[in-house]
């Protein structure tokens, strides 16, 4: 029987193509193996079993041996618990944190420490303001007084000038 020979021939041009095709591959392959968006959970998860445990006419200590210690506490004409979860994304690790989701379960209590309502809040429900420092950001520019004084014509400079007794 005769032997069968195959000559392949690559040619210069088909080497530049392989070439960048083996390389967009690799490319291609290393990026998807990396996965650089992060998810961060924080705060208290509701869990629907434990809720249901605090109906309306429910007591404070029922409350508390139920969801546990709240979030944060408000105390206007009656008491409020608020148990407060974020989902929160940012696509690459050195990036700014962003906000997805708020869930706010709010449990309202009357005079004698009675659940009177339960209400369910979401992110679209109210504006986002810092818990921590307990601040809420407001419109205009917050200047220094050294920033004041170099403005000149009002503000700060004004009050140093009757402090001082200028006209």
């Amino acid at each position: 029987m005769g032997d069968v020979c195959v000559d392949i021939r690559i040619f210069k041009s088909d080497r530049k193509l392989l070439s960048t095709t083996a390389l967009a591959l690799a490319v291609t392959l290393g990026l998807s193996a990396c996965q650089t968006s992060e998810v961060f959970h924080n705060g208290y998860v509701v869990d629907q079993a434990a809720l249901d445990l605090v109906p309306v006419g429910s007591s404070r200590e029922q409350v508390l041996l139920s969801l546990g210690t709240p979030s944060t506490t408000a105390t206007f004409d009656g008491e409020v618990f608020y148990y407060i979860s974020q989902k929160r994304t940012r696509p690459v690790a050195f990036m700014k944190q962003r906000l997805v989701d708020q869930q706010i379960l709010a449990i309202y209590f009357d005079k004698d420490g009675v659940v009177t309502q339960r209400a369910n809040y979401t992110l679209q429900d109210g504006k986002v303001f810092d818990t921590i420092s307990r601040t809420t950001p407001t419109g205009g520019r917050d200047l220094t007084f050294l920033q004041q004084l170099l403005a000149g014509g009002g503000g700060a400079a004004n009050s140093v000038r009757n402090i001082l007794g200028g006209q």
